[in-house]
């Protein structure tokens, strides 16, 4: 059994340290589920446009994730929180709610999803030629739903116990099988995208079976009951309030590549949804490292916030934040150096990776910022300040990002220049914004917290 670790005594370096390097694993690993999946159809037979087709359906993708977080992420830090209170019967209560509701939003997405899979399809920008590809993927994932959101929503709740090493398992089981079964299913057996799809669903299947094993075991703290397993709307909003931030963050995500696959195709054709494809797959490995940083950081701050050791809070918010800003300003350097190495993981095509190179300077130019902004971004989740960060989350991508998409290319006579330009102006304009609330914000009412705590104890 993992020993676990102590969020209130530990020293914060250690705990950041030993909770965070298994979450940085795990997000690592969990990247390889999609990208894995890109790199063997990037070899295919015309490649090139199964790619686009894996790029017009990735909103959808991303949506399932996004419902995955609005449960997870939006109950994990709250369990943590009733922990650190000692209420461990009220974050059983919580945990238990929340894996009957993803069981519930799983199925009903399946069905919504998988009978109007076309129709939204060509509403997201898929063309004659990457229509096909892009039904066979996303019909056999939706297949796989419940699975999925049972494997990444449930999972934060092994990891804001303090076991991150378990976590860290749940997506490398995973992993490990998807990258087993990709070249067999989709070579092997000829399967093409559909043995990508398959196996990816196999092995969230796994994934998810070995969540539940451990939480429904004595080695877990919290352990999810049958009597709780009915949803409470008392239960359930504060969770769903709390993970609508990282939902919105997530599902606008998807409204951010319909945008850009659209434009896209009408300025450029398949060959930039096709470079968009890749440069989403890279995103994906700069910022879930970072994010790994994050959910690291958070249980230590719930945990601490709920026990009103705001000192504790502080220490572990200041690592969090250098780490990230550090981390991500290494990543700005290396794609800014060496893109066509990135590039060409996925596919040699020359006049692709050359596009692709050129788009890359462009579409991020502004991530040595983003470290800062999901430091801030994510304390405000783990503190449960959740109309902040639902706020912040909207003005990223709907009120800057989303809008961009649409005005800047009217600016410039390369129309797709002036696509891939409203990534980093919203990335830079975005994070000066949440920072700014951040430190507000953490000065007024984190003093306030702890002058009522002198006065408690000189009572």
């Amino acid at each position: 059994m993992e020993v676990k670790n102590d969020l209130g005594k530990d020293s914060i370096g250690k705990l950041l340290f030993k909770l965070s390097t298994p979450a940085i694993i795990a997000q690592l690993v969990n990247v390889l589920y999609n990208i894995v999946d890109r790199i063997f159809i990037g070899k295919i037979e015309n490649g090139d446009l199964a790619m686009a087709g894996l790029g017009i359906s990735l909103p959808i993708i991303l949506l399932i994730t996004a419902v995955s977080s609005l449960v997870g992420v939006g109950g994990a830090p709250i369990a943590a929180i009733k922990m650190g209170e000692d209420n461990n019967d009220e974050a059983e209560k919580i945990m238990s709610n929340s894996f009957s509701t993803l069981v519930i939003l799983g199925i009903i997405l399946t069905i919504v999803l998988s009978i109007a899979k076309e129709p939204i399809l060509w509403m997201f920008g898929a063309s004659e030629s990457t229509i096909g590809y892009a039904a066979d993927y996303t019909g056999i994932y939706l297949l796989g739903s419940v699975f999925v959101l049972i494997s990444l929503g449930m999972n934060p709740f092994i990891n804001t116990q303090g076991f991150a090493k378990i976590g860290m398992m749940t997506v490398t089981i995973g992993a490990i099988i998807n990258i087993i079964l990709d070249p067999i299913f989709i070579f092997g057996l000829n399967m093409g995208v559909k043995g990508a799809a398959l196996a990816t669903i196999t092995a969230q299947f796994v994934s998810g079976i070995w969540v539940l094993k451990f939480l429904f075991s004595k080695k877990s703290i919290l352990k999810i009951k049958k009597k709780y397993l009915k949803p409470d709307y008392k239960v359930m909003m504060p969770v769903i309030s709390l993970g609508l931030a990282p939902f919105i963050m997530q599902s606008t995500e998807s409204l951010v590549l319909i945008s850009l696959n659209t434009r896209l195709q009408m300025y450029g054709g398949d060959i930039q949804v096709s470079s968009l494809t890749i440069m989403s797959s890279i995103m994906q490995i700069v910022l879930l490292p970072a994010t790994g940083l994050t959910q690291g950081a958070q249980p230590i701050i719930s945990y601490n916030f709920g026990a009103k050791r705001m000192d504790r809070v502080k220490k572990a918010f200041k690592l969090c934040l250098a780490s990230c800003a550090t981390y991500s300003t290494i990543m700005w350097m290396i794609i800014m150096t060496i893109p066509n190495i990135l590039v060409m993981i996925f596919n040699n095509d020359p006049s692709l990776v050359s596009n692709t190179v050129w788009s890359m300077r462009i579409y991020f130019a502004g991530i040595f910022i983003l470290g800062v902004q999901l430091a801030c971004q994510q304390t405000f989740i783990a503190l449960g300040q959740a109309k902040i960060s639902l706020l912040l989350a909207l003005l990223r991508k709907i009120i800057l990002l989303i809008p961009l998409i649409f005005i800047l290319p009217n600016f410039f006579g390369n129309k797709v220049f002036g696509v891939y330009l409203a990534e980093p102006v919203a990335d830079i304009c975005a994070s000066m914004i949440t920072v700014t609330t951040f430190f507000i914000f953490f000065k007024k009412n984190f003093s306030n917290m702890e002058v009522q705590e002198l006065k408690k104890v000189s009572n």
